[in-house]
């Protein structure tokens, strides 16, 4: 790599950049789809990017871990031959904000843990992040600043600031550095320009401020004290177990295995699909018992999943602030109330602030 960590791309240069990226490889970005909803999709042209852009509705983990995945095909009348399925090739996604780079750093470190997801870490290796600064809150939903994740802190080849008339751009790995030099629109920053950044990076450390009273070191232990607090028996009346918060959560990557038949009944494909810790059947298991069978059971398992489990494996909180399970909540269930409410109910503290 250079030494050169900061370069200067002119907003007139943009489109060339885009247009550069899209011809060497497919490249996704965040779309306009009607007044308020966004979603990354394969572009073309800058022309078609819409910036700046509150979260999409699906985050970026969708390409890293799609859908539906077929993981193998089969064919019996070759005996119990099957075969696995190559994953799909390179490509760039541009445009990702600091919570959703979060997201995919949780899922990293999930599908590496023993057994690693193979599928998933091979896509990764095959994917180049383009990160995008937010510079003001995305909407009332958003609580980045809760989970530190209001600001970079790694996951991305390169990282572009909107600072008026240029993007500034910080290097972060080999394969950002070759795209520097492959595009040939960039420029050394300068002295003037960094501090430019550093005056943006200080104005957001007051405008993306922690908006619940709590002292995020003792999360874990303030929903341990609530654990049978009246929080969730209002969530258990108001939740609809439909499971569009963990359809659209950046870091939940529970599914499902199938196996389907073709209509010859003897070749298919085996394949995995997303699933919902939020809908009844998920924890059924065998004899019909069910350990988790009320929506409040499930609500709480989602929050624990978020602030508390992975916490503990990780040290990391599986929460990245973009609010999108507030914004698709048929319910109205906003993540920030409940939390407002855990603390309320939770008495005197030191978690609170």
């Amino acid at each position: 790599m250079h030494d050169i960590q900061y370069y200067l791309l002119k907003k007139r240069a943009f489109s060339g950049f885009i247009s550069r990226l899209a011809k060497v490889q497919p490249l996704a970005a965040p779309v306009r789809r009607g007044e308020k909803n966004y979603a990354f999709e394969l572009v073309t042209s800058a022309n078609e990017i819409s910036l700046p852009y509150i979260p999409t509705i699906l985050p970026p983990k969708k390409y890293f871990f799609p859908q539906r995945e077929v993981l193998l095909e089969f064919d019996t009348r070759r005996g119990l031959h099957a075969g696995p399925v190559g994953v799909a090739g390179p490509m760039t996604i541009f445009g990702v904000h600091t919570c959703d780079l979060a997201g995919i750093q949780c899922l990293n470190m999930v599908f590496s843990v023993r057994p690693r997801d193979h599928n998933y870490l091979i896509r990764k290796r095959k994917i180049t992040i383009i990160g995008l600064e937010c510079n003001d809150y995305c909407d009332e939903h958003a609580n980045c600043a809760l989970v530190n994740a209001s600001l970079p802190s790694g996951g991305y080849d390169l990282f572009f600031t909107d600072l008026g008339d240029y993007f500034i751009v910080h290097v972060n790995t080999q394969a950002g550095d070759d795209i520097i030099d492959a595009v040939k629109q960039f420029q050394p920053a300068k002295e003037a320009n960094l501090q430019d950044l550093a005056a943006l990076r200080e104005r957001k450390r007051v405008v993306f401020r922690n908006e619940v009273a709590l002292d995020q070191r003792f999360l874990p232990a303030l929903f341990d004290i609530s654990f049978d607090g009246p929080v969730w028996k209002d969530l258990d009346e108001r939740c609809l177990a439909c499971g569009n918060c963990t359809q659209v959560c950046p870091t939940c990557y529970c599914f499902d295995i199938r196996d389907e038949l073709n209509l010859d009944m003897a070749t298919g494909v085996r394949y995995r699909v997303w699933d919902s810790c939020q809908t009844e059947p998920f924890a059924k298991v065998a004899g019909g018992e069910n350990f988790r069978k009320s929506r409040l059971a499930r609500q709480r398992h989602r929050y624990y999943r978020k602030f508390s489990y992975p916490f503990a494996k990780f040290f990391r909180f599986f929460c990245t602030g973009c609010g999108r399970c507030s914004r698709a909540c048929m319910a109205g269930i906003k993540l920030k109330e409940t939390l407002t409410s855990l603390i309320s109910q939770g008495g005197e503290g030191p978690w609170k602030r």
